[in-house]
């Protein structure tokens, strides 16, 4: 990466619709440049413009390039982009062309070089130009924002600079405020160079063995003079067996038998020093639904973990309306819970509930688009009637585009498979997945939406509450709507903060938590929609110092939703992914030739190996953290079979733990980190209900066949750019270990059917398909 920022204050000129602004600005060029073949490539130009004059109400940008090799292919966004020559112009869409004084706009384009690649050096706006290339400040940029330390032990946090420094910098680490059993062990005082600013250094600190069972946190700063400095945020992972105090109810949505009775129950989480009492008070919605018993419970420090039980009453009328009716549990000084009771009319209509799990007992949607075109392929009408998700990746696909069933459509096709399969419900899966700087950290698959374009209030009112007004049909009461909401969203914001400035952008306001919380009230409120959350994967979140954060993160964002905790059901890992469910020939506690396997190469010193075991701890954490007890947990297994010849059948004989982890493991990647479209996969598990305690299914939510990326650059109109780790010549990078990309060639956009692709997956499935 490379960038130049140029800027000019109190320039004044008059040009084109701004004929009496002053114009000054600030305008930062980064290009993400890449190597296709000896002397040439491509790159991904983005571009910041600041308006720091008066107010605009068009611009025009201009700056030349400093060879003629330089070239913009043409795919680009955010502007209207042209070159004669060597000079590039961008004037502003319709949508961003009014820039208030001190409002930023982000535009870019995708382009090739030939010989080399130097940013330019000069930019203008409407005609006057932005003066010379400011001195910068180097900052500090941490490998991580967030660090979990094991008590007695240790963690650990890399720092280099953004920039070379005129001189010798030294970079001093410190606690300035928190818990005194987290310090700095080791790398407290750091030298960087102007040769070695970008060389990532140690930091090690240290957690103190204590007897307590708080979880402590610190936070300390990592600067010095010359630099602009950050903060590292340490959390101590406690091994005193502390459990967060919180009320348990179960379940957390109840149906009542119109004249009848309905129940759920409620415990404590942890024992407390005193009595506590836990209160049930009505809340919106029909009164004729009410608290008949149990409406306040008095928990000992003797009887606080034994579950007693609230009753709830319908009473007897003559509409024909299944009303509901939120019910508060709240005890002094804890997080409330919400109960949501639905009446069950017996005057006729349709009668919407929500169980624990729904799955259980249900078929599952077969979305026809995907199911003709697995069918057209040789072998694939084995699979063909499989149930998988139906993605919402753009507001365009609520109506329906490009020949693909919308939103409603597919919900009108559900309900007449579930009139044909007798008494069974049906469940029907929908992705929710267009946040505003959506996968912040990749571009294969970018979205519509920007935060600096109003991407919120788009997220909100074209996407969520049309959706959200779909699903609430009477026509689908009767469904079990399954909603898996944003992959890849809220683990970029534990992960790639430092590294890409639109994850920076959707950690503030309008970004990833409001969006997610937003959807989750929304849907939510509904009785037949269910909601799982994503939470990447084991080789993304696994670390000590990605999981505890991941979790707090989490209940963060969750705890300030209208119904807090209970506005989830579920969590789901591994969605689009190729992680193996499970490896049965290792586990993360062996030792290979006197080293431990998580020093191996594949593991690199990961707490789990598979998304079994890593799910599993994740659901344990978050209970832990204040989530109900009865959260379930699902596994995307569509493409994570790892079947074929490839496939080990035993445990590696070897005493090297690399070449034993290698030779042992069903994950055929070349790296874990590796994502698009991965060669040698194979179709998973199919899908199932209650597999194991606390998974409520394995589910197909990438339905395969469809391109995680296009392998090159391919102009469209959905806002999807190329990631080169789409290409299966691109060599890597520090996500991936600086592996090759392992993807297949010739792949279309994402979303789009890969022939080639389905037919390797159905080929190496496992369990085989015939």
């Amino acid at each position: 990466m490379t960038a130049a920022s140029v800027a000019a204050l109190g320039l004044v000129v008059g040009q084109g619709t701004a004929a009496n602004a002053a114009v000054a600005c600030d305008v930062t060029y980064t290009a993400n440049s890449w190597t296709s073949s000896p002397g040439q490539g491509g790159f991904t130009a983005s571009i910041t413009l600041k308006n720091t004059g008066d107010p605009l109400t068009s611009w025009s940008l201009a700056f030349d390039y400093a060879t003629a090799g330089q070239k913009y292919t043409p795919t680009g966004w955010g502007a209207n982009w042209s070159q004669s020559g060597t000079r590039v112009t961008g004037t502003n869409m319709p949508y961003n062309g009014n820039l208030a004084t001190g409002a930023s706009v982000s535009v870019g384009y995708n382009g090739t070089w030939s010989g080399t690649n130097p940013n330019p050096t000069a930019f203008s706006v409407n005609g006057t130009s932005c003066g010379g290339t400011n001195p910068t400040t180097p900052s500090v940029v941490t490998s991580s924002s967030a660090v979990a330390v094991n008590e007695g032990g240790t963690a650990t946090f890399t720092a280099r600079l953004s920039s070379a420094p005129s001189s010798n910098v030294t970079v001093t680490t410190a606690r300035t405020s928190g818990d005194t059993d987290l310090t700095v062990s080791s790398g407290g005082s750091l030298t960087f160079t102007p040769s070695n600013w970008n060389t990532a250094q140690t930091v090690t600190l240290a957690a103190a063995q204590d007897s307590d069972t708080a979880s402590g946190t610190a936070a300390f700063s990592v600067g010095g003079t010359g630099v602009t400095g950050a903060t590292v945020n340490a959390s101590e992972v406690d091994d005193d067996g502390t459990v967060e105090q919180s009320i348990v109810v179960t379940p957390t949505s109840v149906t009542v038998p119109e004249g009848s009775t309905g129940t759920y129950t409620v415990r404590l989480a942890a024992q407390p020093s005193s009595s506590v009492t836990v209160t049930t008070t009505a809340g919106s919605g029909d009164s004729n639904l009410t608290v008949s018993s149990g409406a306040s419970l008095t928990f000992t420090t003797s009887n606080w973990n034994v579950p007693q039980t609230v009753t709830l009453a319908a009473a007897q009328d003559t509409d024909t309306a299944a009303g509901s009716r939120t019910f508060t549990v709240a005890s002094t000084g804890l997080t409330s819970r919400t109960v949501t009771a639905t009446e069950a009319d017996d005057d006729g209509g349709p009668n919407p509930t929500h169980v624990e799990n729904p799955y259980a007992g249900a078929t599952g949607y077969v979305n026809p688009n995907w199911s003709a075109k697995a069918a057209a392929e040789p072998g694939g009408s084995a699979v063909a009637n499989t149930s998988t998700a139906v993605w919402m990746d753009r507001i365009a696909a609520i109506a329906g585009t490009g020949g693909a069933m919308g939103l409603r459509a597919h919900l009108d096709e559900a309900v007449r498979q579930d009139a044909a399969n007798g008494s069974a419900p049906l469940t029907i899966q929908v992705v929710i997945y267009n946040l505003p700087n959506r996968d912040c950290s990749a571009l294969a698959s970018n979205g519509e939406l920007l935060i600096a374009q109003d991407g919120f209030n788009r997220y909100k009112t074209e996407y969520i509450d049309p959706i959200a007004a779909i699903l609430r049909s009477p026509a689908y009461a009767g469904l079990r709507i399954v909603t898996i909401i944003e992959p890849d969203s809220l683990p970029n914001l534990v992960t790639n903060l430092n590294a890409f400035e639109k994850c920076r952008e959707a950690n503030g306001a309008g970004g990833y938590r409001d969006g997610v919380r937003y959807a989750l009230n929304q849907l939510h409120a509904i009785t037949n929609v269910y909601t799982y959350i994503d939470a990447a994967h084991h080789a993304w979140l696994g670390w000590d110092s990605n999981f505890q954060p991941s979790v707090n993160l989490f209940h963060e964002t969750v705890a300030a939703t209208t119904a807090g905790v209970d506005s989830v059901d579920g969590f789901i890992v591994n969605t689009a992914n190729y992680s193996a469910t499970s490896e049965p020939y290792f586990n993360v506690n062996m030792t290979i030739g006197n080293t431990p396997i998580r020093q191996s190469k594949w593991i690199d010193w990961n707490w789990y190996v598979d998304e079994q075991t890593f799910a599993t701890a994740l659901r344990n954490a978050l209970i832990a953290k204040g989530f109900r007890s009865g959260l379930g947990m699902l596994v995307d297994t569509s493409r994570n079979g790892w079947g074929g010849s490839a496939r080990p059948s035993g445990p590696s004989t070897s005493t090297n733990v690399d070449e034993f982890v290698n030779q042992s493991r069903l994950d055929r990647r070349i790296h874990a980190g590796n994502w698009c479209n991965q060669s040698g996969a194979g179709m998973g598990t199919r899908p199932t209900a209650s597999p194991a305690a606390g998974f409520d299914a394995y589910v197909w939510i990438k339905p395969p066949g469809e391109s995680d990326g296009a392998s090159r650059d391919i102009p469209n109109d959905e806002g999807k750019k190329f990631d080169r780790m789409c290409d299966p010549t691109y060599t890597g990078n520090n996500l991936n270990g600086n592996n090759m990309s392992g993807a297949k060639a010739d792949a279309p956009l994402s979303g789009q059917w890969f022939s080639a692709q389905f037919r390797e997956l159905l080929a190496n499935a496992y369990p085989p398909i015939n």
